[in-house]
């Protein structure tokens, strides 16, 4: 995990915030990190996530060097499930303490949890580095496209000839 670069992972697992079944996934990595809050209602009671739920992240670095900061999350338009999304930026790597609150007119609760934020994979040399596999193809595509036309050009040529003697 300290080394992670990539999808989402769970962060916070099997909450129970009130009646619902909370789960956490994250990717935070320095610049901004996204968070996925999905609060499941127990299987075949009928109760539902109350449309009025607000949910905030708030973020603070272990060292408390920064002051708590707090971001909205807003709600997710799924079928299936509920789910809340936040973005959160970090300013550097290192381990910061992430607290999730939920509330609405039945149900309050929190969930808190530490997570290591981590570099994105090489800053801005990402965009060179994943536009190279498309310059590549667009390179070869040029090649065909030039050898395909010196072939036509000189199948004209061979015809020209032919036909002026």
């Amino acid at each position: 995990m300290w080394a992670h670069i990539g999808p989402p992972y769970p962060i916070i697992q099997n909450q129970k915030i009130g009646p619902f079944n909370v789960e956490v996934w994250s990717n935070p990595d320095v610049g901004t990190g996204s968070f996925y809050i999905i609060v499941d209602p127990p299987k075949g009671s009928g109760i539902q996530v109350p449309a009025d739920m607000k949910v905030q992240v708030s973020v603070q670095p272990d060292s408390k060097r920064l002051p708590v900061a707090t971001y909205g999350a807003w709600r997710e338009k799924l079928l299936d499930h509920v789910e809340f999304k936040a973005v959160v930026p970090f300013d550097q790597q290192e381990m910061w303490h992430i607290h999730i609150s939920f509330s609405s007119s039945t149900v309050n609760g929190a969930a808190d949890t530490d997570v290591p934020v981590t570099p994105t994979l090489l800053g801005r040399w990402n965009l060179l580095l994943f536009l190279l596999p498309f310059l590549g193809i667009g390179i070869l595509w040029f090649k065909a496209a030039s050898v395909k036309r010196s072939r036509r050009r000189r199948r004209v040529r061979v015809a020209a000839g032919t036909t002026a003697k």
